[in-house]
């Protein structure tokens, strides 16, 4: 247990789940920032999941998904809380992280219910400066990423790969003009050179997850469907959408449970495609 945890007045105040309260913490760690989507996601797995409630109004849930072992956490909006969930669960032995959330588009072809896979983000969250030199990449597993893309295909879902922004702030930080009109200058200039670079996405926790868990030794990607696209200005949370990202986040972990044990019978570090021959 961290410092953070073995005080029982802290951890209530970063929304701990006390230890006896709940089964060990699973390996396999879904990270949503909603609270809500945690019943989403243990609706699907095996009967038998459980469900907990954390302070702070955050949710968490350990079960089973075709055999994985998996468990979901809830982090709320941006770096901050989401660095003392993850810190939490890496203490605990947690090894693997996979961001599952909400994205707005800012690429054409991204459009509204597509699944992103962020293979890397621009840092722009705050938290991870505070571990890192900005020059230090958010780059995600690529375990992990190769396994949701086999997710999506094994599922059928549309999805794009390719370079996120995370962003610490939910308005100018995503060049949207905040109250009163105000819009800082130089935010069209920024939005058009995302775009020109082949930026497909921003969002609010990505970069700190991947960040801190290749910092740590941890494995780490994300997934985020699309509910927002900056250019023609839909925006819908659609529950459905929600649910099939949650759904790449558990098919995901199957599949590296799987490789895992495929590792461990061949005594390798990492995985090669090789290992699935014979």
């Amino acid at each position: 247990m961290s410092e953070i945890c073995k005080n029982p007045q802290a951890a209530s105040e970063v929304g701990h789940v006390e230890t006896a309260q709940r089964s060990p913490t699973p390996p396999y760690i879904l990270l949503p920032g909603d609270p809500n989507r945690i019943a989403v996601m243990a609706a699907q797995w095996e009967a038998g999941a459980q469900q907990y409630e954390m302070n702070r109004a955050q949710q968490a849930a350990h079960g089973r998904y075709k055999g994985a072992p998996i468990g979901a956490y809830s982090t709320g909006i941006g770096g901050p809380s989401t660095e003392i969930i993850l810190t939490n669960l890496m203490n605990e032995g947690a090894h693997t992280f996979i961001r599952v959330g909400t994205t707005g588009s800012i690429q054409e072809d991204v459009q509204m219910g597509d699944i992103v896979i962020n293979d890397a983000n621009i840092r722009l969250d705050g938290t991870s400066n505070f571990y890192m030199m900005p020059e230090y990449p958010a780059a995600a597993s690529y375990e992990v990423v190769t396994a949701l893309v086999e997710a999506c295909e094994n599922l059928g879902f549309r999805y794009h790969v390719g370079v996120g922004c995370t962003c610490g702030s939910f308005y100018t930080g995503q060049c949207r003009t905040t109250y009163g009109g105000f819009r800082p200058s130089g935010l069209d200039a920024m939005f058009a050179d995302l775009r020109a670079a082949g930026v497909l996405n921003f969002e609010m926790e990505g970069a700190t997850v991947t960040t801190l868990a290749r910092v740590f030794g941890k494995r780490a990607g994300m997934c985020a469907v699309v509910v927002a696209h900056r250019l023609s200005g839909e925006w819908d949370e659609d529950p459905e959408a929600e649910s099939r990202a949650c759904l790449v986040g558990a098919e995901a972990v199957r599949i590296l449970s799987g490789w895992d044990a495929k590792k461990a019978e061949k005594g390798k570090r990492w995985f090669s495609p090789g290992l699935l021959e014979g």
